[in-house]
């Protein structure tokens, strides 16, 4: 008696099979692999050229990588005919286009399988070729197109940018080749608090021209609608941006503003470090025992490193590191503002104090008092845009160094950049709606 919440068991309609226009008529098991004996499920004879009806000449046997069952690799051997025109005599075989693109050696199935398990489940290319059963250059060259065609290269891809953010990332750790490529970010979702950051593109090279290369592909009314670009402190971005997004406003984010001040703080402690104990300090000098103490926000610190601090400051030498460390907490202490007018106004003044009035010795402080000035509209923007922080970018960052470290295989930048994309491009709900 048929149950009535199951259907007769079907082989085809159970590996997909139905949607490949193939039929299962047969299998073989074996304790590495999975092999599916397939036919084309609707044969066509007629002749492309005249239209009559022809006559079967041979089978062949052609054998595509599906997508694996149970992690065993799953192999459809399809038996296909191969017709001859009585009339015109032209020689022609079953359509499989359903199944697989010419020359292909993994099935549409098997493919979506593969890109589906790079981008939502993060598999390495190794893994994806040991699941399909097929070598390492085949999985990676075959999934790489798929997403280009399906994912990279749609031209929807960009829809909805409204806040891009851009930095540099050193990609090449060696002494030879191109080290550092442009990262180009949506933080859209982000602003908005509907979803993490997307990455759009990444560029080789670091430059103005670099960027603004990328800008002037994108259409007038794409660029028309971005309102905010966030970035560190190169000139270049921010140059590109004016020229080719001048209705935007440009964000200096936070991140690289505080670091501006972290650098300051750190080269005044090695410049008296260096000035009181020798060329090269030693490693109980008080000053280098503090020196990631004196990055702390002082509302964050413990008792423990608060009186660090003031028995630090207790030396009159140090009096320089003190000025500047206190200059950095006041810049820290104004991001943490959580109104954002009162963040505005308390950085706003330490600007225009720093940038005008800083003692003599203070090389270090004059300096981040001069680059602040100069780019104190980029960097007060902030507060009236919240969510315009590379931070996001950053993080992506630390994504595209893991992706580097396990992608050893890669031959070249765009295999590289190709799958970086597809790891962080925002593509897996379009290929796992349920995620």
């Amino acid at each position: 008696m048929p149950h009535p919440t199951f259907t007769t068991p079907d082989l085809t309609s159970f590996t997909s099979l139905d949607r490949l226009g193939l039929t299962a008529t047969g299998q073989r098991l074996s304790t590495s692999r999975a092999e599916i004996l397939c036919e084309v499920t609707d044969p066509d004879p007629w002749c492309r050229r005249c239209g009559q009806h022809g006559v079967p000449r041979d089978t062949i046997t052609l054998r595509l990588a599906h997508e694996p069952l149970g992690w065993r690799p799953t192999v459809l051997v399809i038996k296909h005919r191969r017709y001859r025109c009585a009339h015109c005599r032209h020689v022609w075989r079953e359509d499989l286009s359903k199944a697989a693109e010419t020359r292909q050696k993994i099935s549409r199935s098997g493919l979506a399988w593969a890109l589906a398990g790079l981008v939502c489940q993060h598999l390495s290319v190794a893994r994806i070729a040991e699941g399909l059963g097929v070598t390492w250059n085949t999985a990676n060259e075959a999934v790489l197109a798929e997403g280009r065609r399906l994912l990279i290269n749609d031209p929807a891809r960009y829809d909805g940018v409204r806040v891009l953010s851009v930095d540099e990332h050193v990609w090449r750790h060696t002494a030879s080749g191109d080290k550092y490529v442009t990262v180009i970010v949506d933080l859209t979702a982000v602003r908005e608090g509907t979803g993490p950051a997307r990455w759009l593109d990444m560029v080789a090279g670091r430059s103005k021209a670099v960027f603004k290369s990328w800008l002037a592909e994108r259409d007038e009314q794409w660029k028309r609608g971005i309102e905010v670009v966030a970035m560190d402190g190169f000139a270049g971005f921010k140059t590109a941006a004016a020229e080719e997004l001048p209705e935007a406003v440009e964000v200096l984010d936070p991140f690289h503003v505080v670091k501006l001040g972290s650098d300051a703080l750190d080269g005044t402690r090695q410049r008296v470090q260096r000035e009181q104990h020798g060329p090269r300090g030693l490693k109980n000098d008080p000053l280098y025992k503090a020196r990631r103490t004196l990055t702390v926000g002082l509302d964050l610190a413990i008792e423990k490193q608060k009186a660090k601090l003031e028995d630090l400051f207790t030396e009159p030498a140090y009096e320089p590191v003190q000025l500047v460390w206190s200059v950095y907490q006041r810049m820290v202490d104004a991001y943490r503002q959580p109104k954002p007018e009162v963040g505005k106004w308390a950085l706003s003044t330490l600007i225009d104090e720093i940038g005008s009035k800083v003692p003599a010795g203070l090389p270090e402080l004059k300096r981040l008092g001069t680059t602040l000035k100069r780019r104190k509209n980029d960097i007060l923007a902030y507060f009236d845009h919240k969510g315009s922080s590379n931070g996001p970018t950053e993080a992506l960052n630390g994504r595209l160094e893991h992706l580097r470290g396990i992608a050893l295989g890669f031959k070249n930048l765009a295999h590289y950049i190709a799958r970086s994309l597809l790891e962080t491009g925002g593509f897996r709900p379009r290929l796992h709606p349920q995620s």
